[in-house]
């Protein structure tokens, strides 16, 4: 890194060549400065909780962020495990009486690392890993025929019994370990461009399908486009859409999320759609933060501003339209079900309320409401693929709050929520479903009852 003469003064001589923060978009000072390290956000810090040390914390991280800022500190294996253990939950932004943005000080910081700091091959190779595949729906496919052979021949028993990738490679394990189960399901793509209202026509929407939503949960997708169309919504599948973004996004990967969220909105231009609808709330989070992360490009800047401020939850939009189609029980007794409160539903879209009031709308449910819901379960994004041993003793702490509230049903609108979820129960050999809202709405609408 360049830096001007007055900075070198201010710099050791042992760390006068060694890299910091770069000009473009360090963590600003005077988002740094709002941080009064009061210690407010520790209680809800995931990654404090597990860890235990302060530089695993937010106001920890804030301090780093600082002290690279102002050439005290490099950006140096110490500081930068420091960074990579952060989450992303957002918990802290709910939590902090003093309004620190941390959401920005992080998403300024991670790029930088990513420029600035040499990871090792390995680390640098499986991360390459993550970023050229999970990004890409079509490479993904790819993947599909072997990943079902594994599943059907017993090899993935084979392999999770004996521990035979987690000896050489916990990251490997920990990718498998989340494997959903692949069904013919997942090699079918069912969903035409435009799908026609059920009785009138009240809106019309465009639907995002994700990444590993389409191909590992496309019942998820088929279900939320059923429960749209039996509420008077035209359906709109642009066949060009990507991926949202997320991913590489919350990882500083700038370049590549840019050019995915580019596509994501040439693909819904021209639709005249009311609402761009997304059912995962890890991309809703992301698509929402285009108008930030393109801010500086001239000729998507505007668009991005736009198409973000289209973009809804699905739950969060039919709970503010309200739902038109008749609700059937899902049981033949009261349905006892938990709602796992996904980190980018709650802290980054401020979504909580509406989808507990859907839920409570099918007739015979009974919402209970989990210790420590605002805490994450350890997912976030790629993390539990990156930092799998935090990642873990998150999921048994979550699994274990939410099996103590005695529901019979978890509710999850997040794909990854609900991967990491599942493999803790799994874990402790409890055999609870853990489905999507817009599933349960959908057996609703269509008088399906679930098996007990």
């Amino acid at each position: 890194m360049q830096t001007s003469d007055s900075s070198k003064d201010a710099i050791p001589a042992s760390l006068s060549q060694i890299t910091g923060f770069d000009a473009q978009h360090p963590p600003d000072p005077k988002l740094i400065d709002t941080c009064v390290h009061c210690g407010f956000c520790l209680s809800t810090c995931p990654s404090y909780r597990v860890i235990g040390k302060e530089m695993d914390s937010p106001r920890g991280r804030i301090y780093l962020m600082d002290a690279v800022n102002e050439g005290e500190i490099p950006l140096s294996k110490a500081t930068v495990q420091h960074f990579d253990s952060c989450l992303g939950c957002l918990a802290c932004v709910t939590t902090c009486p003093s309004g620190v943005q941390y959401d920005k000080l992080i998403s300024a910081t991670r790029p930088q690392v990513e420029r600035n700091y040499p990871r090792s091959l390995g680390d640098r190779l499986y991360r390459q890993l993550i970023f050229s595949l999970f990004p890409y729906p079509n490479r993904l496919r790819f993947l599909l025929a072997p990943l079902f052979l594994y599943q059907k021949s017993g090899v993935q028993n084979f392999v999770r019994a004996t521990k035979l990738l987690q000896r050489f490679s916990p990251r490997l394990a920990a990718m498998e370990s989340i494997l959903p189960k692949i069904t013919i399901s997942s090699f079918q793509d069912k969903l035409p461009t435009i799908i026609p209202a059920q009785e009138e026509k009240r809106y019309r929407v465009g639907m995002i399908l994700g990444c590993v939503q389409r191909l590992f949960f496309s019942p998820v997708n088929e279900a939320t486009v059923r429960v749209l169309t039996a509420n008077g919504c035209e359906v709109v599948i642009p066949k060009t859409q990507g991926c949202c973004a997320a991913l590489p996004h919350h990882q500083g990967q700038e370049e590549q999320a840019k050019a995915l969220a580019r596509q994501m909105i040439d693909s819904f231009a021209d639709t005249g759609v009311d609402a761009v609808i997304i059912n995962a709330a890890g991309c809703g989070h992301t698509l929402k933060e285009y108008g930030h992360l393109l801010q500086e490009d001239p000729e998507y800047h505007d668009k991005a501003k736009d198409f973000a401020a289209n973009v809804k939850d699905a739950q969060e939009f039919l709970a503010n339209v309200g739902l038109t189609a008749k609700l059937s029980p899902l049981t033949e007794k009261p349905l006892t079900l938990v709602y796992q409160d996904a980190c980018h539903l709650l802290h980054g879209q401020k979504i909580s309320i509406q989808p507990r009031q859907l839920l409570r709308q099918i007739p015979g449910v009974q919402l209970r409401e989990p210790l420590d819901a605002a805490l994450c379960c350890g997912s976030a994004g790629v993390y539990n693929m990156l930092q799998p041993e935090v990642a873990d003793e998150l999921g048994k702490q979550k699994v274990q709050n939410l099996l103590n509230t005695g529901a019979e049903l978890v509710a999850s609108a997040n794909p990854g929520c609900t991967l990491q979820i599942t493999k803790h129960m799994q874990q402790q050999s409890k055999k609870i479903a853990v489905m999507h809202p817009m599933e349960l709405l959908d057996y609703s609408i269509r008088g399906i009852q679930l098996h007990s």
